[in-house]
């Protein structure tokens, strides 16, 4: 009797990964971008605990694809953050995977020739170089956590983490949240629920167990103290959007009723924007109103920038692509981006000290 195959009936390879310990052996953490990366983090745990009266500002490109331009947008956003700094802490924005609804690219880790080919052993390998190239400009850096497995490889080198909306409710990224050596932004769900996100940075908070990777590229379990630094970040849903003052204010009742800190961010993209990215600023100044009207909560913003406005179709001929535009959603460009940050820090310079 022939004994019928029932595993890995639609798998069609096991591809080779490097560990995380070899990827960091190949590409090791310098002493500056260490520097950047603690330095950062702690501001940003200080504006949390509200030690630090500055807002910050998780801003740069909806995805990252070519890092050659991504450098050129970091060097210019080093050089905005000096000009603001004693009021907004700059975030680089630093995505490398895109969750997807159906099909599409899923970002520079998965696909990093943007050709199907897939070279996630590249991919991971080239995203760890472009972080470290960020830090050492100075500049701390902020990303999606998609794959749990992924911060192994990176994630000495980030600052801010945020979770999407398609994976606040999910366990595995609650779990992994709980472990991470970042603050963690949870983003409310595609609908407009709160609730998923004021639960996961309830669940984040706990201690938990689960499969994990280790450096040397082990599963392992993985047992985590959780972290304290779990907030929530508004991005609309079902198409609406929700910053306007009576959506922060029901927000801080559930922090509240949550017995959680009224620390929010908002996100001027996304259902808060319609998707129309030329409607971002229009997000940012309402922010900057209600603060300036007196509003506490309110500790954050994010915004997506590239160097050209809009998005862009990934062509046949990638030589066709043009040169800092995004090929995910669709971004403001650097002109407005500096704008819209000027204009925030002159309109928060004096404000913020005083809620302290």
């Amino acid at each position: 009797m022939t004994t019928q195959n029932i595993e890995n009936i639609n798998v069609t390879a096991f591809d080779n990964m490097p560990s995380p310990e070899e990827i960091h052996a190949r590409l090791p953490i310098s002493d500056k971008a260490k520097r950047t990366v603690t330095h950062g983090r702690n501001l940003l745990c200080n504006i949390l605990d509200r030690k630090d009266h500055r807002l910050f500002v998780v801003v740069g490109p909806c995805s990252i694809h070519d890092p050659v331009a991504g450098l050129d947008y970091a060097r210019r956003l080093k050089a905005l953050s000096n000009e603001v700094g004693d009021t907004l802490q700059i975030i680089m924005r630093v995505y490398f995977e895109k969750p997807r609804t159906t099909v599409g690219w899923k970002g520079y880790i998965n696909d990093p020739f943007m050709d199907d080919s897939f070279r996630v052993d590249v991919g991971m390998e080239k995203a760890r170089k472009f972080l470290l190239d960020v830090a050492e400009i100075g500049l701390p850096t902020g990303t999606e956590a998609l794959d749990p497995n992924s911060p192994q490889y990176y994630g000495d080198l980030i600052t801010w983490t945020a979770i999407g909306a398609r994976t606040t409710e999910s366990q595995t990224h609650r779990e992994m949240s709980s472990g991470l050596s970042t603050p963690v932004g949870f983003k409310n769900g595609t609908s407009g629920d709160l609730s998923v996100a004021v639960n996961a940075i309830l669940s984040a908070s706990k201690p938990h167990s689960f499969l994990g990777l280790t450096n040397q590229g082990r599963v392992a379990i993985v047992r985590t103290k959780g972290n304290g630094y779990g907030h929530i970040v508004l991005r609309g849903g079902d198409g609406r959007p929700n910053y306007d003052t009576v959506s922060v204010a029901m927000v801080e009742q559930a922090l509240t009723k949550a017995k959680l800190v009224n620390n929010i961010v908002v996100d001027c993209s996304h259902a808060n924007s319609f998707k129309k990215p030329e409607l971002q600023p229009l997000v940012m100044a309402d922010i900057v109103n209600q603060i300036r009207l007196g509003n506490q909560s309110l500790i954050g913003v994010m915004i997506e920038s590239n160097i050209e406005a809009g998005n862009q179709s990934i062509p046949a001929d990638l030589s066709q692509l043009k040169y800092g535009c995004s090929v995910t959603d669709g971004c403001v460009d650097w002109d407005t981006t500096e704008k819209m940050i000027r204009d925030a820090a002159i309109m928060l310079r004096d404000v913020l000290p005083d809620r302290m």
